[in-house]
This record gives structure tokens, C-alpha cells and sequence, in this order.
């Protein structure tokens, strides 16, 4: 049995999604990552990972991704919890406020938050743990162009599509 008491352990498991592989994290309780295969911070910062298709959270995350790429707008129920740094976590507070279908810009996010630094921002967006969820894909660079997404450009390009993201919040 793993020891996911250390914060350096997590369980996983895979679900085969329009934008690719992606791989889910788990403590055994809430959800403390979603990672598209090749992604940039893949893990984040777990250094053992122990398969375990059966936790009722991959169960949850699963149907919540099925009904996301079904092109509906289902409600997050399941516990999240991505670590990182106060900051950090500040930042995907921000993101969990961005409505589906909508964008906003680093920027944007950085004057809500009384941060000047888009790069700061964009440094904590792109470390985000859980990906799609708390939708990093819907922050844009400003004048509208497609930046920044630790997925891939081209991922990010399909999320917001699916989403008939129709323009910013």
C-alpha cells in the first residue's frame, strides 16, 4: 500500500480522452491531479505513484470528464485539492471563477488579484495540478492569442472549442 502521507506519494489512473491520455491523481480522497500526456510539470511534484483504478474519486472524475467532453457544463462535486504555494493556490481560486465557455486574460486575473506581473501569473496558471478542471485553458494572452497552455497549444485550442468559448468574461 502506498504512503500518501508523506505529500510526496499519490495513487493513479488513466482516462482516454479527446485530447489524449491523461492521468489522474489521487491522496485516496480528493483529486490532486489531472495531467494530458506529455504535459508540461507531469506529476507536479510526486515522486511515487501507485496505479489504483478503483478509488471512488477516479470514479467521480471520470463521469465528470465524460459528461465535459460530451460538450455539457457538469458541476465539480468532487473534493479538489492541488498543492502548491499560497500564491499559487490564489491563482487557481481565480481560474475556478472563469464561467465555461468564457476566457480571460493573464492580465485580467492579475489585476483581480492586485498582481502586476502577467509572467507571475502565467508561471502559477501553468503549474496548475488539475488541468480542465480548474480550466487554466480558458486564460488567454492579451489581444485574444492562444498562450501559454502546459498541454500544448493545440490542446487548449480543442478545450475551448468544445466549449464554444465565445469570447472573454
Amino acid at each position: 500500500m502506498l504512503d500518501t502521507s508523506k505529500k510526496e506519494a499519490i495513487y493513479t489512473a488513466s482516462y482516454c480522452s479527446p485530447v489524449g491520455n491523461i492521468t489522474l491523481g489521487s491522496d485516496g480522497e480528493a483529486l490532486t491531479g489531472l495531467w494530458l500526456e506529455g504535459q508540461k510539470f507531469f506529476l507536479g511534484k510526486y515522486k511515487e505513484a501507485e496505479k489504483n483504478d478503483g478509488l471512488e474519486i477516479f470514479r467521480e472524475t471520470r463521469s465528470w470528464l465524460d459528461a465535459y467532453f460530451k460538450g455539457e457544463n457538469p458541476k465539480i462535486t468532487m473534493p479538489l485539492s492541488p498543492e502548491g504555494t499560497e500564491f499559487q493556490q490564489k491563482v487557481w481560486k481565480e481560474l475556478e471563477k472563469i464561467p465555461y465557455g468564457r476566457t480571460v486574460t493573464y492580465g485580467e486575473i492579475g489585476r483581480r488579484l492586485g498582481i502586476k506581473s502577467a509572467q507571475a501569473i502565467g508561471g502559477a496558471v501553468g503549474r496548475n495540478p488539475i488541468s480542465i478542471i480548474i480550466p487554466c485553458h480558458r486564460v488567454i494572452g492579451k489581444n485574444g492569442t492562444l498562450t501559454g497552455y502546459a498541454g500544448g497549444i493545440d490542446k487548449k485550442l480543442i478545450l475551448l472549442k468544445l466549449e464554444n468559448a465565445e469570447g472573454r468574461e
